[in-house]
């Protein structure tokens, strides 16, 4: 069995693959603050909107309730009318408060694996600094 050549490596290489790497982590730190931000300012928006949309549906519960009652006392097109529109209306709003939910929930998650690899990328960060400092500090 014959042994394959292995090019031992130059340091010109080795230091250009360290400068890559600490160049990607600071490009990656930058793009989850980023990311970070923007996802906690989107859930902030859909947690409003969720907030809204189920007060909305508590308030268009209580209506539907009292149309209700309103059409059996007394019968009329108008009351009937009244009673149509608002169910119509409670089931847009509580279609929309589902598709909000799921947005919210999914946004969650999202944002609570970017905080995660935020964390990463920040600790790597501060170890390398202070591992560059101790070694400039032997150098000296």
């Amino acid at each position: 069995m014959a042994k394959t050549k292995r090019t031992i490596a130059k340091s010109a290489a080795v230091t250009k693959n360290i400068e890559a790497a600490l160049a990607s982590l600071g490009t990656a730190c930058v793009a989850g603050d980023a990311a970070v931000a923007k996802r906690s300012k989107d859930g902030k928006g859909l947690a409003a909107s969720t907030k809204r949309l189920s007060k909305k549906s508590a308030t268009l519960t209580k209506r539907k309730r009292l149309s209700a009652k309103r059409a059996r006392s007394a019968p009329s097109g108008e009351t009937r009318k009244a009673l149509r529109s608002v169910i119509k209306e409670l089931a847009t709003t509580k279609k929309q408060l589902v598709k909000a939910r799921a947005a919210k929930g999914i946004n969650a998650v999202e944002l609570a694996a970017l905080k995660a690899a935020q964390r990463r990328a920040t600790a790597y960060a501060k170890a390398i600094a202070q591992a560059e400092k101790s070694l400039s500090k032997r150098k000296a």
